[in-house]
C-alpha cells in the first residue's frame, strides 16, 4: 500500500503570469518565494512552496503528494505499473523545478495528475503573508471524479486514505489525523475542484468575506460550517475559475480504531449547517 503522509503542493497552468500573481498577492494572500521565467512559486506555511503557477494551459493541474523517502517512491511505482497505470520517474532538472529530491508522475483512475514526491524542501525563513488573511498553511484538495466509488477505492485500498464522512456519493479522506486531505467530487472530466488554506480563526474567514466582495472577487459558498467536518469556511473563484477555500475548526479523528464514517445526504444542509448552499451545484431543495 502506497503510505500519503500529506498533501505538498499544487501546480497549475495559467496563460497569464501576472495575473495570477495579482490574485496569489492581493487577494489569496500567499507569499512570493520565487519567480522564475515560466513558474511562479507561492509560500502559505513552513514549506518551500505549496503552490506554483505554471506558463500554459489552465487545464494543466497536478497535486502533489508526500511519501516518506525515495524507497517508498520505488514501491509505490511498482505497485502502480503493477495496476496498470503508466509511471513517469522525475529527472533531476524535473525534481529541481518541483523543489524535491526526487518524485514519480500519474494519473489516478479519473484521470488526474498526480505526483508522489520525497523529500519536499522546507524554508528556513518565516512565512509572510503578503495581506492578513490568517493563512497557517494548505490542508486540502478536492479532486474531480467521473467514478467517485471507484477512485474511493484507489485510494483506499492503492493509498492508505480513509474515508471520514461521505456526503451522498462525496468521499471525505484523510492521509492523517486532519479530517480530510482530499474530497472527490462527481464531475465530467479530471480536475482540480478545489484548494483548501486553512486560517487561523473564524474572524478571518469573515474579513475575508468583506474583504473578496470589496475587490469583486466571485464567493461561491459561504460564510459557512461544514456539519461533517466542523469547520467553518469560504469559497471564492480565483485566475482560470479555480476556486480557493479558506477553513478553520476542521476536525481531527482521534481514534482511528473506533472511527465510523459518517452517511450525509445529499442535500443543502449536508454541506452548511448554517444555511449558505453552493453557487453552481444542482441539490434537492436548493
Amino acid at each position: 500500500m502506497i503510505q500519503l503522509k500529506d498533501v505538498s503542493y499544487v501546480r497549475l497552468g495559467s496563460p497569464d503570469l501576472e495575473s495570477a500573481e495579482n490574485f496569489a498577492t492581493a487577494c489569496l494572500g500567499l507569499q512570493i518565494a520565487e519567480r522564475g521565467k515560466k513558474d511562479l512559486y507561492l509560500r502559505s506555511d513552513e514549506r518551500a512552496h505549496t503552490l506554483c503557477y505554471m506558463e500554459g494551459d489552465p487545464d494543466d493541474q497536478t497535486v502533489g503528494f508526500e511519501v516518506e523517502d525515495e524507497a517508498s517512491l520505488q514501491e509505490a511505482a511498482t505497485t502502480l505499473e503493477q495496476l496498470g497505470h503508466a509511471v513517469h520517474a522525475g529527472t533531476a532538472q524535473e525534481s529541481e523545478r518541483r523543489k524535491v529530491r526526487a518524485f514519480i508522475g500519474f494519473r489516478d483512475p479519473t484521470g488526474n495528475r498526480i505526483e508522489l514526491v520525497a523529500r519536499p524542501e522546507r524554508s528556513g525563513r518565516r512565512y509572510f503573508a503578503s495581506r492578513d488573511a490568517g493563512i497557517t498553511g494548505f490542508s486540502h484538495i478536492g479532486l474531480n471524479s467521473t467514478d467517485p466509488a471507484r477512485d474511493e477505492r484507489f485510494w483506499t485500498q492503492v493509498c492508505n486514505a480513509r474515508v471520514s464522512d461521505r456526503i451522498g456519493d462525496i468521499p471525505l479522506m484523510r492521509v492523517n489525523a486532519i479530517h480530510h486531505t482530499i474530497a472527490l467530487v462527481r464531475a465530467p472530466k479530471a480536475g482540480i475542484q478545489h484548494i483548501n488554506h486553512q486560517v487561523e480563526t473564524s474572524d478571518d474567514v469573515l474579513r475575508s468575506y468583506y474583504f473578496l466582495n470589496e475587490r469583486r472577487v466571485p464567493i461561491v459558498f459561504g460564510p459557512g460550517r461544514h456539519p461533517t467536518s466542523g469547520a467553518r469556511f469560504l469559497y471564492f473563484k480565483g485566475p482560470d475559475g479555480m476556486i480557493f477555500e479558506y477553513s478553520v475548526g476542521v476536525d481531527e479523528i482521534e481514534d482511528e480504531a473506533t472511527h465510523r464514517p459518517r452517511q450525509f445526504g445529499f442535500e443543502p444542509t449536508s454541506f452548511c449547517m448554517w444555511g449558505s448552499k453552493p453557487a453552481g451545484m444542482a441539490l434537492p431543495n436548493s
